[in-house]
């Protein structure tokens, strides 16, 4: 396990250069926008544009902050994600065009390579304690207050990368929310 701060994640140019990302972690480690097998980012989000195409990747996203994102496609009807709205989940090579609902947003994105490996992304909020089954890797990433897995904290804006582990443990001593992505290897049936 080992925790992540800002100084850990990297800024990088999404890749249909409308816009940046700040990649909290890649697998494998270091991988390239190619190569990675899951990655988790999050994205400031201050114009309409299309989503970047990720053929053969699984995308969950969810919003973090702002007044909205308006999603639409040809295979889709619109909708608009909002801070309190479930996670949305699509395929990479959707064609997807997103429109600010009121003014910038802050996004949470998850994907994996399909062949390779499937997810589960949650946004929790947590007073007290939580058991969850394990995974083959996982990221949590804390939005607000503090949460602690195993003998590590992590504060808002920090995460706590796992490696494979059987059963994940969290606590709280007030109210925290964060996101879960846990990862799983093996190919995802679509």
């Amino acid at each position: 396990m080992r925790k992540l701060s800002a100084s850990d994640f990297s800024v990088m140019p999404w890749k249909n250069g409308g816009g940046t990302t700040t990649q909290l972690a890649v697998h494998p480690h270091g991988a390239g926008i190619d190569g990675f097998g899951w990655r988790v980012s999050m994205a400031s989000v201050a114009s309409d544009g299309p989503f970047s195409a990720f053929p053969g990747v699984d995308r969950s996203l969810a919003i973090v902050d702002g007044a909205g994102l308006r999603i639409a496609g040809p295979a889709m009807p619109e909708q608009v994600l909002l801070p309190s709205s479930p996670v949305f989940r699509f395929q990479g090579e959707a064609e997807i065009h997103a429109s600010l609902a009121g003014g910038p947003v802050t996004d949470f994105n998850v994907m994996t390579r399909r062949a390779q490996w499937r997810h589960a992304l949650e946004r929790i909020r947590l007073q007290g304690d939580l058991t969850l089954g394990g995974a083959d890797g996982a990221l949590a990433f804390c939005l607000h207050g503090s949460i602690t897995c195993g003998t590590m904290t992590v504060q808002a804006g920090e995460a706590l990368q796992v490696d494979v582990v059987d059963t994940l443990r969290f606590s709280t001593r007030t109210t925290a929310t964060f996101f879960l992505a846990r990862f799983f290897e093996g190919q995802a049936h679509v």
